[in-house]
C-alpha cells in the first residue's frame, strides 16, 4: 500500500493561497502547563485533544461539482444540476478504481513563463494511450509531475508550491490540463481525475477546466503526494473524504494498493 496524502501542518503550504489558514491548537491538556498555547484542563480526566480550523480544500482533498457549478435557478453563469452534488452525495465507488498514472514532469523542462502553468493537452493523453493502451471506463487518471516532492516544503520555501505562481506571478508553475483535455477524459469514461499539484486548474486560468470536468460530474482529487511510487498501471486508487454536509470539497486520505 502507498500513502498518497500530504501531511497537514501549520508550517506547510497546505492552505490554498487566500483561503482560511489551516490551524491546529491544543484545547485540553493533561495538566496545567506543558504546552505553549492557551488551553483548558478537562474535568473528565487526564488526556489531551486539539482543535482544527480547516478549509474544505486543504491539503489532499476532493473537489465536488458544487465547488464551481452553481445550483439550477440561481441565474449564475454555468448553473446546472451538477451544482446540487456536494461531498456527501458523491458515491464512494467513484473514488475507487484502477489508477492510470500519466507522467507530465517533462512539461516542466526547458523555458517556462513565470506564473503560467504548462498545458497538459489532449495530445499528451493521446500520446500516453498510444504507448500504454487506451483509457477504459472507470479508470482514475492521475497526473504526475512530482510537484509535491519539489515544492511542498515548510517555511518560506513553501511559497513555491502555490503562492508564488498564483499570487505573485513569479517562477515556474505546476502543469495543468485544459478544458479540452478534461472533456476528452470524460469521453473515455473517466469520472475521477487526480493531480500531485495544488490544483487541477492552472495558476493563470483555473476556472475553465473546473467547469469542463465538474459540470459533467467528474470528481477532482488535488494535492496528491508520492505518485512516483505508483506504476503506470496496475494499482488501485482510493480516496476516502470526510463526509461533510453541503461540502464543496473535503480533505481526506488518498492511498493505493499495489498488485
Amino acid at each position: 500500500m502507498v500513502d498518497l496524502t500530504l501531511l497537514l501542518a501549520e508550517e506547510l503550504p497546505c492552505t490554498w493561497p487566500g483561503h482560511m489558514p489551516y490551524q491546529q491548537k491544543t484545547f485540553n491538556y493533561f495538566a496545567a502547563g506543558g504546552v505553549d498555547e492557551a488551553h483548558m484542563v478537562s474535568p473528565c480526566g487526564d488526556y489531551q485533544t486539539r482543535w482544527l480550523l480547516i478549509d474544505e480544500h486543504t491539503g489532499t482533498h476532493m473537489d465536488a461539482p458544487a465547488h464551481f457549478v452553481p445550483r439550477p435557478g440561481t441565474g449564475l453563469p454555468d448553473e446546472g444540476e451538477a451544482g446540487n452534488v456536494t461531498v456527501e452525495n458523491v458515491a464512494l465507488s467513484q473514488l475507487i478504481g484502477p489508477a492510470v498514472v500519466i507522467d507530465v514532469a517533462h512539461l516542466l523542462e526547458g523555458a517556462t513563463v513565470d506564473g503560467e502553468s504548462p498545458v497538459i493537452g489532449r495530445s499528451d493523453v493521446e500520446a500516453f494511450e498510444l504507448a500504454n493502451g487506451d483509457l477504459q471506463e472507470g479508470d482514475i487518471v492521475l497526473f504526475r509531475s512530482a510537484w509535491d516532492a519539489k515544492h511542498y516544503r515548510s517555511g518560506t520555501e513553501g511559497a513555491h508550491y502555490a503562492t508564488n505562481a498564483l499570487i505573485h506571478k513569479t517562477g515556474a508553475s505546476w502543469p495543468a490540463p485544459v478544458a479540452e483535455t478534461m472533456r476528452y477524459l470524460a469521453s473515455r469514461g473517466v469520472r475521477c481525475v487526480g493531480t500531485d499539484s495544488p490544483s487541477m486548474g492552472s495558476s493563470h486560468a483555473g476556472r475553465e477546466v473546473h467547469i469542463a470536468g465538474l459540470s459533467v460530474g467528474t470528481i477532482f482529487i488535488e494535492a496528491l503526494a508520492n505518485l512516483s511510487a505508483l506504476p503506470v498501471r496496475g494499482s488501485t486508487f482510493v480516496f476516502a473524504p470526510l463526509k461533510v454536509a453541503r461540502g464543496t470539497g473535503a480533505p481526506g486520505r488518498a492511498f493505493a494498493f499495489l498488485s
